[in-house]
């Protein structure tokens, strides 16, 4: 049995018999007014951050989500999207898109704005996307791409660039992990399909989303998330994970560089109103200016004494420098 079969049983018994406790449940539930997330889509919870920012859904989008769970996200997707078909929900657990099916006639007698037909749930797996070249506006997943082995991750990955219109944006919530993990914690296949033993370090995480194309990524989010311990794993050390969110936006690619956002800022403090770093950035003085990495390092190198660069907050939430 492959590292995927165990995760399709996993999830094919967190459809059948909802479960609290498993995997993530640590996304928000969003009070949105008119919004009323049905009790049973909030036991079926298997994320572990947001992939719903309004500022990524206006204009009515065509939404993709992989790996449907109970369908709290989508019917939060829907709530921007009131158009049929106007969120695709993908997963290929059999049991999971019936639970989901499920779930949204609940969510239509407790919603009245929300219809059944705002979602199409398709199966299909995310490697290979039963959707259009360059359709979708918006494509998200939640706690999916971390149970994932390299070359599987690098598929999905390229699927979603795929499928997303020119300047679309791919949303997503993961587990991550700058320790290094040992073969029996990477190897334990339960372990990988409840989000933990997968967790990659940021930078490479990254990396793979730019090796795709994606040339802007925004780190929009950093929390904490589990400990895998000696007592309870079979580790010698403490390991610390954390959970990231992440936007990568089908932008082309500069050509010198990919603009990564950390969250880091510029602080001109000199005596004119203003600084001009001669290459596209103004700042205003003692106005914080969000940069990117790239960004931060060509200021870094003016070798000016009135800017203040901060360090990467991995918090990051639009209005940069680029």
């Amino acid at each position: 049995m492959s590292y995927l079969d165990a995760t399709v049983d996993v999830y094919r018994e967190a459809a059948l018999t909802p479960d609290v406790g498993l995997c993530c449940t640590t996304n928000p539930i969003w009070e949105l007014p008119g919004l009323k997330i049905p009790k049973i889509m909030q036991e079926m919870n298997y994320g572990c951050g947001s992939t719903v920012h309004a500022r990524d859904l206006v204009n009515n989008p065509k939404v993709l989500y992989v790996g449907v769970g109970g369908g709290m996200e989508l019917l939060q997707f829907s709530y921007f999207s009131r158009q049929k078909g106007g969120v695709v929900g993908i997963d290929v657990v059999d049991e999971m898109l019936t639970a989901s099916r499920d779930n949204f006639k609940i969510a239509e007698e407790e919603n009245d704005w929300f219809k059944s037909e705002f979602v199409d749930l398709k199966k299909g797996d995310a490697m290979n996307l039963p959707v259009e070249d360059n359709s979708i506006d918006v494509a998200a997943q939640n706690c999916l791409f971390n149970i994932f082995k390299e070359e599987d991750l690098r598929k999905a990955i390229k699927e979603m660039y795929r499928v997303l219109k020119p300047h679309g944006c791919l949303v997503m919530s993961d587990p991550t992990c700058e320790q290094p993990m040992n073969d029996a914690l990477r190897n334990d296949d339960r372990l990988r399909a409840l989000c933990l033993s997968g967790s990659l370090p940021i930078k490479e995480y990254v990396k793979m989303l730019t090796d795709a194309g994606f040339g802007t990524i925004e780190i929009r989010a950093r929390k904490p998330y589990r400990i895998l311990d000696p007592a309870n794993y079979e580790t010698d050390e403490l390991i610390y994970i954390e959970s990231i969110e992440v936007a990568a936006i089908k932008d082309p690619m500069p050509a010198d560089g990919p603009c990564v956002f950390t969250g880091k800022a510029a602080i001109y403090f000199g005596k004119d109103e203003y600084l001009d770093d001669k290459n596209g950035h103004i700042m205003l003085k003692n106005q914080p200016l969000a940069i990117c990495d790239k960004t931060a390092a060509n200021i870094a190198a003016l070798g000016r004494e009135d800017v203040y660069i901060s360090e990467s907050t991995y918090h990051y939430d639009g209005g940069g420098c680029c």
